[in-house]
């Protein structure tokens, strides 16, 4: 499936940026405003049905030239009094005005619907599920799906009474919770003459993660439990994983079997258990004060490494930010939850 190459924003979104080029362009200024002004009459909604008084029609260049053309046969058709230059004008005149009921039609009564889109990390384009649906007898062919202002364009057909999928990326320029930018459908069928579109708000939101350090060192060492013996001794940075080499009559329940598929994979037969003891003397808090860092967005970007880190190790884990803890646990959930805090402190 084909994909856009990533934009940065919401086209409608008014941002510094944006002005600071207005005071360069006023004719970027206008658009901007234009923009501004055309999204906030347009409602945000996931399921768009496109009508009559959403979809909008204008001739393209080609239908310019076409229309030049046929007033110069018709002229001199006039001026010669050609019979056959009169059939051919009114003949194409006539295909013409079909074409501009076949466009319109093409994406009148046709449905939209985003799917939610998942968490991605920065750095990663974030992908939007399109759904095309059409209750029509006839297919609909040449519909193109873009971000709105943008001209990478994904195509596709729709079958007759079918669904058809498409597939769009953007990629937000930093973590935390982003609207997903106006979209915009738009087809030339059949003749290429008249171009018919539609603009689209979609009322979802994506989550991007912090993106995680590259290299990062090993996890921090164990806190003793609140209410546990205490009398352990704390293990250095990158030996509180929860995990001990494997012994024999270990039950099998206690291995773990992420690391040792990648193990196999890597041709050793190593074996590691879940240390029970070991869990119970100690629990393992990724601190922000732990990082060692002092620069804000690196601390979380180690925290972000960490907490993949601890959830590959299948260990549970607690997250301490600022005005925010999360108990230690374990799971896809809880990696979800850790995340998120990250993304949006």
């Amino acid at each position: 499936m084909p994909t856009l190459s990533p934009p940065s924003a919401d086209p409608f979104a008014a941002t510094t940026g944006s002005q600071a080029v207005s005071w360069r362009s006023p004719m970027a200024a206008l658009r901007q405003r234009w923009r501004t002004w055309w999204g906030a009459r347009l409602p945000r909604t996931n399921t768009l049905t496109l009508t009559q008084r959403n979809v909008y029609i204008l001739p393209t260049g080609a239908g310019w030239m076409l229309a030049i053309t046929l007033a110069l046969l018709l002229v001199g058709s006039i001026n010669f009094q050609l019979n056959l230059g009169y059939l051919l004008t009114f003949l194409l005149v006539g295909c013409v005005a079909v074409s501009v009921h076949v466009c319109h039609s093409t994406l009148r009564g046709l449905q939209l619907h985003l799917i939610d889109p998942a968490p991605q990390f920065l750095g990663s384009a974030s992908m939007l599920d399109i759904q095309l649906n059409s209750t029509r007898k006839q297919p609909r062919y040449a519909i193109g799906m873009t971000v709105y202002g943008h001209e990478n364009w994904v195509w596709t057909d729709v079958p007759a009474g079918g669904l058809a999928s498409v597939q769009i990326a953007f990629n937000p320029p930093r973590r935390g919770r982003h609207a997903v930018p106006a979209l915009k459908a738009e087809t030339r069928y059949p003749l290429g003459t008249f171009r018919v579109w539609a603009i689209w708000r979609p009322a979802a939101e994506v989550l991007i993660y912090p993106k995680p350090e590259v290299s990062a060192p090993q996890l921090p060492p164990g806190e003793a439990r609140a209410q546990g013996t205490g009398n352990a001794p704390s293990r250095g940075v990158g030996e509180f994983d929860g995990v001990r080499p494997y012994h024999r009559g270990d039950p099998l329940k206690l291995v773990v079997w992420k690391k040792a598929a990648k193990s196999f994979a890597t041709g050793s037969d190593e074996l590691v258990s879940r240390d029970a003891q070991q869990s119970q003397r100690q629990e393992l808090w990724l601190d922000v004060a732990a990082t060692g860092l002092q620069d804000p967005e690196a601390r979380v970007s180690r925290l972000t490494a960490w907490v993949l880190q601890a959830d590959r190790l299948g260990v549970e884990y607690g997250l301490r930010l600022p005005g925010k803890e999360i108990a230690p646990d374990a799971g896809a959930a809880h990696r979800h939850l850790c995340l998120e805090a990250l993304a949006l402190c």
